[in-house]
């Protein structure tokens, strides 16, 4: 059972009333979400047969077929793969660069560093499978000031033949900021006008459904993710997808099945209904976390920590950086997390090791899907300057329960 610190509920029922105004408005955007989906329901027809998914092959699956019309229409993309044989989203943009890259291709990030789990995919870290094992090029730009370099970027395009631009939209582990749609909308049409051939993708992790509009509505040739975060709506058991030109993702069908298969193939089991009811809930999920986010910022550096983004700060994703100044914090934080949670609650997390982490990892994540970042959940690399990653809550109530323990936890 859960003992909440009063003093505690009292501060966090304080901050509450201070963020009404911040919450009616991602109530509205939530709205407007919602009916975008809906459309997309009555657009393809939803049926209950949509429901039943298929074995074997996984020939001729009707509700497979709506279901990546639907994410591509919420989506503003020409075309959708969505897959529960997508087991993650580095899954997904694994998929996209294998399927898209050949040899003596360059891909160039420039938003630095990509995520760890990356790495060994690019050939960062040495691996016999990776992009630099297949002769494909890698290299990569930081941002500057929590932007874009475009100097940097138009000498390297200048100078260098580039077939594909990677952009992180989310942190990853890194400590800046995540971009907004309007600094990834002003990057692309400048890319564009150098070389109007060069393909942008886009790791969208933790974005959709926070800004009105996706990568994909503003010029991103291609965009991928899980369905264990925003759009999954905690429903979907495991899967992603990938979004974008019809061309590409025909070529992402073929990487991820076989070639000459491509999309015709993939069964889906029970993966229908639950990826369906997952985008129908996912707007209020997101909604919801975001919430959460938002007041987690307002009481933590009203209790003296350093958060980012702070709680009036525009978001690009649900993820939110609590600075914890050593690893007894970490600790201490996770643990009050973990105890929140539906499932597992009675565990207390540790840091270890991770595949794919240079570093030990805490991780809290008391979910009733194995790595649901979309549930109330927080992780992070155990080093300095000590930084816990938090996302998620399916509901607010529990993301403010959550949080009301974290913080009792974290000041006993």
């Amino acid at each position: 059972m859960l003992a909440l610190n009063d003093k505690y509920i009292k501060l966090v029922n304080k901050c509450e009333k201070e963020l009404l105004n911040i919450f009616n408005d991602i109530d509205s955007n939530s709205f407007i979400f919602s009916k975008k989906v809906l459309d997309a329901f009555h657009k393809y027809n939803i049926s209950e047969s949509d429901l039943n998914g298929t074995t074997g092959y996984g020939y001729n699956d009707v509700g497979r077929d709506k279901i990546e019309k639907c994410f591509a229409y919420v989506l503003d993309s020409e075309d959708a793969l969505v897959r529960t044989q997508i087991i993650s989203g580095t899954h997904a943009i694994t998929t996209a660069l294998f399927g898209i890259l050949r040899p003596n291709d360059t891909l160039l990030s420039i938003t630095g560093l990509p995520y760890d789990t990356l790495h060994e995919v690019i050939g960062i870290k040495d691996n016999n499978s990776s992009l630099k094992s297949y002769n494909i090029n890698f290299d990569m730009i930081d941002l500057k000031d929590n932007d874009f370099d475009y100097e940097k970027i138009k000498s390297y395009l200048n100078s260098n033949q580039v077939k594909m631009i990677h952009i992180q939209r989310s942190r990853g582990y890194s400590l800046r900021d995540s971009l907004t749609i309007e600094k990834l909308e002003k990057v692309i049409k400048f890319i564009k006008n150098i070389n109007k051939n060069i393909i942008i993708f886009v790791d969208n992790c933790y974005c959709e459904f926070v800004e009105e509009l996706s990568p994909t509505s503003i010029g991103s040739d291609i965009m991928a993710g899980s369905l264990i975060k925003n759009l999954g709506g905690g429903i979907a058991h495991n899967g992603g997808y990938i979004a974008g030109r019809k061309d590409l993702i025909e070529l992402c069908a073929e990487r991820l099945n076989v070639p000459g298969e491509g999309r015709e193939v993939g069964p889906t089991d029970n993966a229908n209904r639950l990826f369906l009811q997952g985008l129908y809930l996912s707007p209020s999920v997101v909604a919801s976390s975001l919430k959460t986010s938002i007041l987690t910022s307002k009481v933590l550096e009203e209790l003296g920590y350093n958060v980012s983004p702070k709680y009036n700060e525009p978001r690009a994703d649900i993820v939110e950086l609590i600075y914890l100044e050593n690893e007894e914090n970490m600790i201490k934080y996770s643990t009050g997390i973990q105890g929140s949670g539906a499932i597992d609650g009675n565990v207390d997390p540790v840091p270890g090791d991770m595949p794919g982490y240079e570093d030990k990892v805490i991780m809290a994540s008391a979910s009733f899907i194995q790595g649901s970042s979309i549930e109330i959940s927080c992780d992070g690399p155990i080093r300095s300057p000590y930084v816990i990653f938090q996302q998620g809550s399916l509901t607010y109530d529990y993301g403010k329960i959550a949080l009301i323990n974290a913080i009792s936890k974290l000041n006993e």
